[in-house]
């Protein structure tokens, strides 16, 4: 394993967040404190409590998770898609780094400043609504493969797309619909069967309850399901990366 390489490519990413924090950082967390306003003030003064737990504090697992998924998808594409733009990929690719450590360099990069802002953002919200966590090391599982799993993801993102737009389609259309109807501001129980049902389709739901489980004891589906749906994600999008690099697609062309 060459650790200089792995820790180039880290170091690298993390540099690049660090000169734009305003929009790593401060962007996402005042864009989550005005969920807060508006879904804990408007809609919360309506809804006292969902099954005992307050509804401010209800939705912070919710909009943990869709910072969560969003970050990190648009972290690691635009870390490996600005490579392949401007030709310095093929640097990378010559270099004395294998397929894992390269991986192991953006994937890591990408997940550590979702990981840093995820806390960031449950701090915040504690500013906002008293919050208790029933599993912290649960909540903390969650929180790591959920960011390793979709940074991954948007690891193949990035080498998938071939134009800016296009980087922006799966977070922007695909992830955040998703994530806003897996149960972010309410619980799937309060919907009729059939829409409770339809809701089962995303896999998105399966995230959010486990890790609202981690935090209240709360969740639409078995928590067990919840973390299997995680590492089967995982594990698919490990196949996805090997077959990228074992075939070159995008990287070599």
């Amino acid at each position: 394993m060459n650790l200089y390489a792995v820790a180039a490519i880290y170091k690298f990413e993390m540099a690049r967040t660090r000169r734009t924090w305003l929009q790593s950082i401060v962007s996402p967390v005042i864009s989550t404190s005005l969920y807060f306003v508006v879904f804990g003030a408007a809609i919360g003064s309506r809804i006292s409590t969902i099954e005992g737990v307050s509804y401010g504090a209800f939705i912070v697992p919710g909009l943990m998770m869709l910072m969560l998924l969003t970050q990190s998808v648009t972290n690691a594409a635009i870390g490996i898609y600005f490579p392949r733009f401007a030709g310095t990929i093929y640097e990378i690719l010559s270099a004395p780094a294998s397929a894992i450590e390269i991986v192991l360099g953006y994937v890591g990069a990408a997940a550590t400043k979702s990981i840093v802002l995820g806390l960031i953002i449950l701090a915040t919200s504690a500013l906002f609504v008293p919050l208790r966590i029933a599993h912290p090391a649960w909540m903390l599982a969650f929180l790591v493969l959920t960011a390793v799993s979709f940074s991954l993801f948007g690891f193949i993102l990035g080498i998938w797309a071939d134009g800016f737009d296009k980087l922006q389609v799966v977070p922007l259309l695909i992830i955040t619909p998703l994530t806003f109807l897996g149960g972010t501001f309410y619980s799937t129980s309060l919907l009729p069967p059939f829409w409770r049902t339809v809701t089962l389709f995303n896999p998105l739901v399966y995230l959010i309850s486990g890790f609202r489980w981690s935090f209240f004891e709360l969740a639409d589906v078995n928590v067990g399901l919840s973390a299997a749906v995680v590492l089967l994600f995982l594990v698919v999008c490990l196949i996805i990366v090997y077959w990228i690099f074992k075939t070159g697609y995008r990287l070599k062309t």
